[in-house]
């Protein structure tokens, strides 16, 4: 039996990308097989950790639970696309700032979870903040030293 491909249209990170992909690809496989984005990372497969966050027409998605072809003519952005040239973004200088970063493996899912919620609102306060990142899973901070980097950021937006 012969697999059916499909063509999809996909701006990840600013690139429109014209790729065929098998109806069964997530999104996640796209991005690290097709693509080549390492960044955003396979933890658990079924959705329930946060590692593969990335952001699908600015609001988070785990790329693992969504097929390839429904991002057909959206907009994708992962942790590729956070620092500017070299220059760390300032929630990704937070994170080194203030120990959030332990084994590494959730960081690029918190990033666009926290990103994501700073889209939306610039002085989230820290259950706000709790929630965003509620979907993702960390198993070395205990949380407390990301919700710092958050609120650095938001700190730090207030003296600019």
């Amino acid at each position: 039996m012969e697999v059916q491909e499909i063509k999809v249209e996909i701006e990840v990170n600013g690139t429109l990308q014209q790729l065929t992909v098998t109806p069964q690809i997530t999104l996640l496989e796209l991005l690290r097989e097709q693509i080549r984005l390492k960044g955003t990372k396979q933890g658990c497969g079924v959705g329930q950790c946060g590692a593969c966050t990335v952001l699908l027409n600015s609001n988070p998605v785990n790329a693992c639970s969504l097929l390839a072809v429904q991002t057909h003519g959206q907009k994708v952005e992962t942790i590729e696309s956070v620092a500017d040239r070299g220059q760390l973004h300032p929630l990704q200088e937070a994170f080194v700032v203030e120990h959030a970063v332990q084994c590494g493996f959730c960081t690029p899912g918190m990033v666009m979870s926290s990103i994501a919620l700073l889209k939306k609102k610039s002085q989230p306060k820290r259950k706000e903040i709790l929630q965003a990142i509620s979907g993702n899973t960390c198993r070395c901070t205990g949380y407390s030293k990301i919700v710092k980097a958050v609120e650095r950021v938001v700190k730090e937006a207030l003296h600019d």
